[in-house]
């Protein structure tokens, strides 16, 4: 059983690695945020810890992809650099979501059945759910 919890949390933890611009992009989707906000969503959301030095240089890739915008927020206490969705992060996330959806189908292999990704992300396993809300066998690994 042990080694069966053990396997499960490597996939899961691939998959967010493989998922993590995806992830980034949905939270800034909700609210623009600081890469400090994003670290401490992504741990609250889905219990795994991604540090400054996984997230800033996503978040640096993402900015000069055109993902991305960034602002110093000189309001505060401490300034901090606030990252905001562009529009072509705003269709990059879609397309993104549109092809995991196909990807999720294909793998299910039910393709008429319609998946759908959540727009806010989640914990783990309701990222991707059938609209009755069943989820399929294998999406449980997450």
């Amino acid at each position: 059983m042990l080694k069966t919890a053990n396997s499960q949390k490597e996939v899961s933890n691939k998959l967010m690695k493989g998922l993590l611009d995806l992830i980034v992009l949905q939270f800034l989707n909700t609210q623009p945020m600081h890469g400090y906000q994003i670290i401490t969503r992504i741990r609250k959301s889905f219990g795994v810890y991604f540090g400054p030095s996984t997230v800033y240089p996503l978040l640096n890739t993402l900015e000069k992809k055109g993902f991305v915008n960034s602002s110093w927020n000189m309001n505060s206490d401490r300034p901090r650099k606030i990252y905001s969705l562009t529009t072509n992060g705003q269709n990059m996330l879609n397309f993104t979501e549109e092809s995991l959806n196909l990807i999720c189908r294909k793998i299910s292999g039910q393709a008429k059945t319609d998946v759908t990704v959540e727009r806010s992300v989640q914990p783990a396993i309701s990222i991707i759910a059938k609209r009755d809300g069943s989820t399929p066998a294998s999406l449980l690994a997450f």
